[in-house]
């Protein structure tokens, strides 16, 4: 898990069904919509994700402080 200190690598957590409801309405998307990453990418491996999953990936920023990300899991 060498990868996930890396100063780089962004925050990575799941986020509860509610969340993606409200995520998706929101927005007014589909899951099918959101930008994707695979369940083997380094990144997300240890939180055990399983397709249809959305992880809200933090990202520091020198301009904005902090921006969010929303990716959806797929199989791979």
């Amino acid at each position: 898990m060498e990868i996930l200190n890396h100063e780089l690598v962004p925050e990575h957590e799941i986020i509860s069904e509610k969340e993606k409801e409200e995520l998706l309405k929101k927005y007014g998307i589909s899951l099918k919509q959101l930008p994707r990453i695979l369940s083997s990418d380094p990144a997300i491996s240890h939180l055990n994700c399983k397709p249809g999953d959305v992880i809200k990936i933090k990202r520091k920023s020198e301009v904005a402080g902090e921006t969010i990300y929303y990716r959806v899991v797929i199989k791979g």
